[in-house]
């Protein structure tokens, strides 16, 4: 039985496990998912050995920039991101092939499009990790221009005490890629200046536990447009699926 799985850590948080169980079942697919939860990127080498029918797995939080070093081939596009959230494992023999792909990019880019307005020209990227990194490119593609806003300083990227309520209104479409709000941290939101925010923006949440996080129930009261992470994570897991069964890179 071929075997499939998610590395990261927490995965208390974790929708993949339980998609690709169901289907497994929904279209009798002779296989199992496993979630393995390692508390080091060092650990992976142990869980390859330990599961020798391991044929792909997801990787999350915090782990999609720190695999790239175990990957003997990436593809362009992952490359380009620098963030890697599937690995398709190639066996022959004794020897262990690791290509990394990255499918955050479709399920962002496909769940947000039909979203899109003319004025959506003009984006706002709440954090900096792995997840952001693929939303950028993302954005790219949809031409549309974007700013980063980390904690930490950074080269053209702004900081959260530089957000005003003008500058917010300057920004139609604001995306948080942080785990800021996620269970159980619930009460929690990303400290932006929610008084800019108008009925022109959408608000895109890529966190999906809770379903309604605090970031997506204020933009409901002033009236904007919401998504959450879960169509994106129904896309990117069934392009996932693609990635592990195709013979090319």
């Amino acid at each position: 039985m071929k075997t499939y799985g998610l590395i990261g850590y927490p995965l208390g948080h974790s929708f993949s496990k339980q998609y690709f169980t169901e289907k497994f079942e929904r279209e009798n697919i002779l296989a199992e998912y496993l979630n393995f939860e390692i508390a080091d990127i060092t650990q992976l080498p142990q869980v390859l050995t330990e599961h020798p029918h391991l044929t792909g797995f997801n990787v999350t939080i915090p782990y999609k920039e720190q695999i790239l070093p175990y990957l003997h081939e990436i593809t362009p596009i992952a490359q380009a991101i620098g963030a890697v959230n599937v690995v398709k494992v190639c066996r022959r023999e004794r020897e262990i092939k690791l290509i990394g792909y990255n499918s955050d990019i479709v399920g962002f880019r496909e769940s947000l499009r039909p979203l899109l307005k003319p004025h959506h020209t003009q984006a706002l990227v709440l954090g900096s990790g792995g997840a952001s990194k693929a939303v950028c490119e993302a954005l790219k593609e949809l031409h549309i221009a974007y700013r980063i806003v980390s904690r930490q300083e950074r080269e053209n990227s702004l900081q959260y005490n530089d957000l005003s309520q003008e500058l917010i209104s300057r920004y139609p479409l604001i995306i948080n890629t942080t785990p800021v709000g996620m269970f159980p941290h619930i009460e929690e939101t990303p400290p932006i200046p929610y008084e800019g925010i108008s009925t022109a923006h959408i608000l895109y949440d890529l966190v999906y536990n809770p379903s309604e996080t605090q970031f997506i129930k204020i933009g409901k009261t002033r009236g904007c447009t919401v998504l959450n992470g879960t169509h994106m994570l129904h896309l990117q897991a069934e392009e996932a699926w693609r990635f592990w069964h195709s013979t090319n890179i």
